[in-house]
């Protein structure tokens, strides 16, 4: 147990943690504390310890899918909250000790995994989007909003939290009657809908998901706007303009570094000449580019990358789109993720119904280990606004306060 010894023994310092091994030897890292939690683990055989020491996320990931890493009290959220609050992103922290060849590795592979060709994006969307259709209804709010919710108090319940969202993103995008608007990422048409329902436009949505379109589509239908609120399969390379406004809310994180600036490019020529973009995408604090953790990127996203918002910037400037807003969420997708968990653990038995144990152990421990990022760790959320001509918008932002 020497690698998980050295690891654990310098992550862990406020918190206890308690860890029985397949032995019965028990041995505690830490000292307690009022305000991190104290978790205890069991390691269900030998390897476990070898396998998270040499690949802390992966290792400790598959470990705790396959019911190996065995944590008292079913509390992974504690567990990874205790590893993350003792190596918060402010002072420097993340997991510095994984092995040299697997960092080396998971470098290479990260690289290649982001790039995201038309046929390849697909594939990805696939993996994570084309699910059981129930799935998604057991955790998510009223619109189907599988992104960062807006918290204008803490307090608020998911649903509400949802809505404020898609009422922040319209004030941003300074919608009127008849405007063309494009969804890039659409979902299962949420944000279309809302934005028709409310703005008087005509939406057209777009995925790389077959599940989100039919289920978008029969909406449409169901709900009597098809002539206005339209949707399709298409790749945003292939999408024919113009557009008086485009939004694009939880898609931007798979596109792939290499594409980025196609990306911008491609929203720059859909755009009108008084044109407005928002884009919402998870991303990186801090100046530099990063990697996305090996078991994110084998279990549910892979080609999935958060990038730094020098990275969005180097792009958007390439493009000749003016960045005339830019907005950090710190904690949002902490709060909203928060919701998802509890949601997910309330409906344990039918999701285990649909899938099984092991898919519900990887999505506990997805919906864990992201809020422990967003808490700690080096995730937060930008929203960017973008404009072709500097006077497309009026010159204060008080025109966003108008919106209700």
């Amino acid at each position: 147990m020497s690698l998980f010894n050295t690891l654990l023994s310098r992550i862990i310092r406020a918190g206890q943690l308690t860890v029985t091994d397949a032995d019965g030897l028990v041995t505690v890292y830490g000292m307690p504390h009022p305000d991190v939690p104290s978790i205890a683990i069991r390691l269900a055989d030998r390897r476990v310890a070898l396998d998270i020491g040499r690949r802390p996320e992966l290792g400790a990931g598959e470990a705790y899918m396959d019911h190996r890493l065995i944590v008292e009290n079913d509390d992974i959220m504690g567990l990874l909250a205790l590893l993350r609050v003792n190596s918060p992103w402010e002072k420097g922290g993340g997991f510095k000790d994984a092995g040299l060849l697997d960092r080396m590795f998971h470098s290479v592979t990260a690289r290649l995994d982001r790039l995201n060709w038309s046929r390849r994006a697909k594939q990805n969307v696939a993996h994570h989007y084309d699910l059981d259709d129930r799935l998604y209804d057991l955790f998510l709010d009223e619109n189907r909003q599988y992104s960062c919710g807006y918290f204008t108090d803490p307090a608020n319940d998911l649903d509400q939290a949802q809505r404020d969202k898609l009422a922040h993103i319209a004030a941003k995008l300074a919608l009127k009657p008849g405007m063309r608007v494009l969804d890039i990422g659409c979902g299962w048409g949420g944000m279309a809908f809302y934005l028709h329902r409310h703005f008087d436009v005509d939406v057209l949505g777009i995925t790389l998901s077959t599940e989100q379109l039919a289920y978008a589509r029969a909406q449409a239908e169901a709900r009597g706007v098809g002539d206005r609120v339209t949707f399709g399969l298409i790749d945003y390379r292939d999408v024919t303009g113009p557009f008086d406004r485009i939004v694009s809310v939880g898609m931007f994180e798979h596109v792939g570094p290499p594409f980025y600036k196609t990306f911008f490019r491609k929203c720059h020529d859909l755009l009108t000449e008084d044109g407005v973009m928002l884009l919402h995408t998870i991303g990186r604090l801090g100046g530099g580019p990063g990697t996305t953790d090996r078991w994110a990127s084998k279990y549910i996203f892979p080609g999935g990358y958060a990038p730094a918002l020098c990275e969005i910037t180097a792009a958007t400037d390439a493009s000749g789109l003016i960045q005339s807003d830019c907005e950090t969420w710190r904690l949002h997708y902490a709060y909203t993720l928060r919701h998802w968990y509890a949601r997910i653990m309330a409906n344990r038995a039918a999701i285990e119904a649909v899938y099984d144990a092991r898919f519900f152990r990887m999505w506990q421990f997805y919906f864990a280990g992201c809020t422990a990022a967003f808490e700690h760790g080096v995730l937060c959320n930008y929203q960017l606004q973008y404009i072709r001509q500097r006077r497309a918008l009026p010159i204060t932002r008080d025109y966003m306060a108008r919106v209700s």
